[in-house]
C-alpha cells in the first residue's frame, strides 16, 4: 500500500466525497490537525494487488526427489506406528 496521504482538517471536510473515492481506490487518507496526525482513514476491505507472475522465478528449487514415495519409516511415524 502506498504512504498515507496527509490532509488538514479543513481540506478534509471541503473535499469528503474525493477522499473518500481515493480510498475506495485503496489509499490510506491521514487528517492533521495544525500538521499533527489525529486520525487516519482507511478502506474497510482494502484491495490487495494482484502479484507479478513470475515474481520468484529462479529463487525455488524444487527437488528432483520431489515426488517420489515417502519412506516407510516416515510415514510408520506420521501415522503413529
Amino acid at each position: 500500500m502506498p504512504e498515507p496521504s496527509i490532509v488538514n482538517i479543513h481540506e478534509a471536510k471541503a473535499h469528503l466525497s474525493r477522499l473518500l473515492e481515493r480510498i475506495a481506490d485503496g489509499n490510506e487518507i491521514v487528517i492533521a490537525k495544525s500538521g499533527t496526525p489525529v486520525a487516519k482513514l482507511s478502506p474497510i476491505n482494502a484491495k490487495r494487488k494482484a502479484l507479478p507472475y513470475g515474481l520468484l522465478k529462479g529463487k525455488i528449487k524444487m527437488r528432483a526427489d520431489f515426488d517420489d514415495p515417502l519412506p516407510d519409516d516416515f510415514v510408520a511415524a506420521l501415522e503413529g506406528r
